[in-house]
């Protein structure tokens, strides 16, 4: 990078280590959800790393030092190696950060305003992740032993991650008293942005829910709890990067195509508008900003596109 975007400032690896509660980034994270904080955060290491010359992550980086040339260069460089939709997050992560930065005084207006003035990208990627088809998802309760406590909990966390919709963060989040077991409501106390919520688990849902506090017992706290092979239930959370595993386990033993947690999310979303549901409606419970985002999770419109193309004839004998 030219000399005229590096920032140069402090004496620790050439870098000032501001106190939490006076460095922008800190204060910027911390206002924000726990999935989001994770991926913001490395979104703020890209940039500090670019500024930096590889010299200093998010935490060490002087955010209020930034101006409007080296949001640019930093603009510059993400078009090389990023998609639209990646290059945008991490600007708007910087953007996060120089608001903080202005609201704590470190950033004078005029240069906050100028750097509200860099431009995002046009363009659009191919849609990440899929929805699962319901034989898939067949497969994988199908592979949750419930009479065991470990398959009880396995099915009733497939169950909130699929039949409510949640982040794997939000799911694991839950505890005992966030589930009404007359209603089936559950209350997202931890949502994106801080935002709180309810949603519902109905049908199958609210039936392996059920099951698995029979093996989980009624005692106040998380809601989901470890749980050993074919042994009982220990107490403490379950983490977010367990999640990962038991899906992983599962997928395994039903023999299905890999995915994330965050695509039964996905299948949810894309289950309720197939079927008709208000996109409003579907907004809400999902938990998004903005119908546009919900929109960006519907994958019913690739069957439609396959179906439409399955109508054309191509004359290949072979």
């Amino acid at each position: 990078m030219a000399d005229g975007t590096k920032i140069l400032a402090g004496t620790e690896n050439g870098f000032v280590v501001a106190r939490a509660d006076k460095n922008p980034a800190a204060v910027y994270l911390a206002r924000l959800s726990p999935g989001s904080r994770r991926a913001m955060r490395q979104a703020l290491d890209v940039v500090a790393g670019i500024l930096s010359q590889g010299k200093v992550g998010a935490e060490s980086f002087p955010w209020s030092e930034v101006r409007y040339q080296h949001a640019q260069a930093v603009r510059s460089e993400l078009e090389t190696r990023y998609s639209p939709a990646s290059a945008n997050k991490i600007l708007a992560a910087l953007r996060g950060v120089m608001g903080e930065a202005f609201n704590l005084g470190a950033l004078p207006a005029e240069d906050h305003a100028r750097l509200k003035g860099v431009k995002g990208f046009k363009g659009s990627s191919l849609p990440r992740g899929r929805a699962l088809t319901m034989g898939e998802l067949t497969a994988l309760f199908a592979v949750c032993d419930a009479t065991t406590a470990q398959g009880a909990r396995d099915a009733a966390l497939l169950a909130v991650l699929y039949g409510a919709g949640l982040r794997r963060a939000e799911a694991v989040a839950l505890d005992l008293g966030d589930f009404d077991t007359e209603t089936g409501a559950l209350t997202v106390r931890l949502g994106k942005g801080g935002k709180s919520r309810t949603v519902y688990a109905t049908n199958g849902a609210m039936a392996a829910l059920v099951a698995w506090l029979d093996a989980r017992g009624f005692d106040a706290g998380p809601l989901f709890l470890a749980v050993p092979k074919s042994g009982e239930p220990r107490p403490g959370r379950l983490t977010e990067q367990a999640v990962y595993g038991i899906l992983k386990r599962l997928q395994d033993a039903a023999k299905v195509k890999p995915f994330s947690p965050h695509d039964c999310r996905r299948s949810y979303i894309t289950t309720l508008l197939a079927a008709g549901q208000s996109i409003a409606v579907v907004q809400k419970l999902a938990g998004h900003a903005s119908v546009n985002t919900t929109a960006r999770y519907d994958r019913s419109g690739e069957d439609a596109k396959r179906k439409a193309s399955e109508a054309l004839h191509v004359p290949f004998a072979g």
